[in-house]
């Protein structure tokens, strides 16, 4: 999921740009005091889990957490993987810093939603199996959503990108595998041991 630069287009850039910025102001008027714990956390294991990287290809596949972190901060899993992506970029050079507004989007986009489609049934479990396979949905469709998002800013920035953006989408279907289980087990364990980090994080006024 780390774009370089050079590689997109400038109007993709700042159609992404303008997109992950709207989702991270959406994402701070949910980070008050008592979040920005919960949110560093996601944020630290995202940065570390996505350090791995594994080539496959023209492409490398590497642990997202998306779905994981959408249940857990909804919107503002957007400023927690942005925090994360620009650390990595200044710190590794994973990533350009003129696609971090894209590769942010990609990311957290689908996590959000993921959040918002099955966080309620998470939350509203009366078992851990059911926030499992609930959880297992959400950890899969995130990070096929990021790869899918990925593969359409290639696209649209170069149509010769096509071929490369179909390789990328395909070896991302394992990692979906193992996103659905690790977020299963982790929303499962916290169903179990401390439903309350599963709660939804509140709007600020």
């Amino acid at each position: 999921m780390h774009i370089p630069d050079g590689i997109l287009s400038v109007p993709v850039l700042a159609g992404g740009a303008a997109l992950a910025a709207a989702g991270v102001a959406m994402g701070l008027r949910r980070l008050d005091d008592r979040a920005i714990p919960r949110a560093a956390i996601l944020s630290a294991a995202f940065f570390a889990g996505s350090l791995i990287a594994v080539p496959i290809g023209p492409t490398s596949v590497h642990l997202v957490f998306a779905g994981l972190i959408g249940v857990m901060l909804g919107w503002a899993i957007f400023p927690a993987v942005l925090v994360a992506l620009a650390l990595q970029a200044v710190l590794f050079g994973f990533g350009g810093l003129t696609a971090l507004g894209v590769t942010t989007l990609a990311v957290a986009a689908p996590g959000a939603l993921a959040g918002a489609v099955f966080g309620p049934g998470i939350r509203r479990a009366a078992r851990p199996a059911a926030a499992m396979w609930r959880g297992a949905l959400a950890g899969a469709l995130a990070v096929l959503g990021a790869a899918a998002l990925v593969a359409v800013a290639l696209v649209l920035s170069d149509g010769h990108f096509a071929p490369v953006a179909r390789v990328m989408t395909a070896v991302y279907l394992p990692l979906a595998a193992v996103e659905a289980a690790v977020t299963a087990f982790a929303l499962g364990f916290l169903a179990r041991v401390q439903p309350g980090a599963l709660s939804p994080l509140a709007v600020r006024a």
